[in-house]
């Protein structure tokens, strides 16, 4: 069996950090250690000034665990619906931000001294199963009208892959996201910033007495507060109205080196698939040489949160996809799920806060693209907590509108409503003496929801299956062992302990 774990998480460790134990002052708290917060620390922390970074886990330890670090400029939502949503302006500055994010990693990469296997490759957009190559040209004009240097070819000029007609997007990049999160944390404790793990915020309080409140009961006192924990726990409807949660899944399989070439390949099918390359070597992977191995990354096979629980069949698809277009693979040694929070126009919500102070930010709406994003939200914030100005500040405006966007925001608003109605359904057992160990179900007792997971030594735990942020109904995640939310995204482990928000506490005991 692969190991149901990244293939990041199996080839990094963690940075020495450890919890709060007092209160702090700072001139920024950035709350959530992934990408988007540590960029934020370390470009405040390069200005001078003083951070204090915490985190209910470990560095890391969040969706930039178990991203497939593309680091594209080509958006995800394609040019098309860039220039439909945010005009050739928008279009064209959504693709320098990209373009930028991944220089600025470049740079970091190179002035830190980070080995995280960063380069940069060439990107392919070829056809779905069943879409026409009108879709390339369509493509080819938008992108080509926002500035992309764009190139129509027969096929890829690629081994160990036939495309058929495609799209080619030079200067893209790759890297280890985890390896490059530990150089960021080195190179912020070597500037005196403080980097505090298993410290879970409670409470954000913005203002002229600005302070986050952790769970352990320390006050974190600064002059502005970054809330980066990919979905924002400090706002109840603001933002959450607005973005959705999605479940992607992906697999890793053992390639010989050389036999397909190091590119970024994703297709027009929705939902898409997307592959790239990593090369590792034998004694990170746990053997006893360090030959080097390229391991092939597929992602796909999305759908909405807690909305689906056939995990197995989404992994199988995914590796029969994979087996069909590169047939030098070999076992799949990974499988791992992550989850996406899709905006309804494309592109993340980075500034401040709506419906709050100030002096409180926040950078969530990864949108696939958490990797630049998160990087666009260190390198915007930066610019608004310095009062200077930045291009991209209306663009990435959490507090803004797309007229274009209304029938994505309706759609997505009443899948949500609907989610309610879990309240008046059976259980997905009708018994716990169903439940088979390592795994978790809803069960109904008394007319309540009870969301129970048993252990692999067949010990019941049991919380309520109400998301304590606005009432949803919990499902159980077979692939990430975890309870998830179907309404705006919040994520509990199998015991009922938060570590994705907007939900701001546990799951309570049942």
């Amino acid at each position: 069996m692969p190991k149901s774990t990244s293939l990041w998480i199996d080839t990094a460790h963690h940075p020495d950090t450890s919890p709060l134990t007092r209160d702090a002052n700072a001139d920024v708290c950035v709350v959530g250690a992934g990408i988007a917060g540590l960029t934020t620390a370390y470009l405040l922390a390069r200005e001078g000034a003083s951070v204090v970074v915490i985190d209910a886990g470990s560095v890391g330890n969040g969706q930039t665990a178990v991203t497939t670090a593309h680091l594209s400029y080509v958006i995800d939502k394609t040019f098309k619906e860039m220039l439909r949503l945010h005009g050739p302006d928008g279009a064209s500055l959504a693709l320098q931000s990209h373009a930028s994010a991944i220089d600025t990693i470049e740079r970091i990469c190179t002035d830190e001294h980070v080995d995280c296997r960063f380069e940069r490759i060439d990107g392919y957009l070829f056809l779905g199963a069943n879409d026409r190559e009108s879709t390339l040209d369509a493509e080819l004009e938008a992108a080509r009208a926002a500035g992309a240097k764009a190139l129509r070819l027969p096929r890829a000029q690629v081994a160990g892959f036939e495309s058929g007609p495609c799209l080619r997007f030079p200067n893209q990049g790759q890297f280890h996201p985890l390896k490059y999160l530990n150089g960021l944390a080195a190179a912020i404790q070597r500037r005196g910033g403080h980097i505090y793990s298993d410290t879970a915020a409670r409470e954000v309080v913005g203002g002229e007495h600005s302070c986050v409140r952790t769970a352990a009961g320390h006050a974190i006192r600064a002059r502005s507060i970054v809330i980066a924990t990919n979905s924002p726990f400090n706002d109840l409807v603001a933002i959450h109205t607005k973005q959705a949660p999605y479940h992607t899944y992906a697999i890793g399989a053992r390639v010989q080196p050389g036999a397909i070439t190091p590119a970024l390949y994703w297709d027009t099918d929705d939902p898409y698939h997307y592959v790239r390359l990593h090369r590792t070597s034998n004694a990170e992977l746990g053997g006893d040489n360090g030959d080097p191995v390229d391991i092939l990354i597929v992602g796909g096979e999305d759908h909405k949160a807690g909305q689906a629980q056939d995990a197995e069949a989404r992994f199988g698809s995914l590796e029969a996809w994979m087996r069909k277009r590169f047939s030098s693979t070999g076992i799949v040694e990974f499988r791992w799920s992550g989850q996406v929070m899709e905006t309804v126009d494309g592109l993340a919500y980075i500034g401040r806060n709506p419906l709050d102070s100030d002096n409180v930010y926040v950078v969530t709406g990864d949108s696939g693209m958490g990797m630049t994003h998160g990087t666009i939200g260190g390198m915007l914030l930066t610019d608004l907590i310095l009062d200077r100005d930045n291009p991209w500040t209306e663009l990435y405006d959490p507090a803004r509108v797309r007229t274009g966007a209304a029938v994505e925001w309706v759609k997505e608003n009443i899948n949500v409503a609907l989610q309610y109605k879990d309240w008046l359904t059976r259980g997905d057992v009708a018994s716990i003496d169903q439940i088979r160990p390592n795994n978790g179900a809803i069960v109904v007792e008394a007319g309540r929801k009870i969301a129970v997971y048993r252990d692999e030594r067949g010990t019941v735990h049991r919380r309520s299956a109400v998301c304590p942020h606005l009432g949803c109904i919990v499902a159980w995640n077979p692939a990430a062992s975890s309870w998830d939310c179907p309404c705006h995204g919040s994520r509990f482990d199998k015991f009922g302990g938060v570590f994705n928000g907007p939900s701001p506490r546990d799951l309570d005991p049942a």
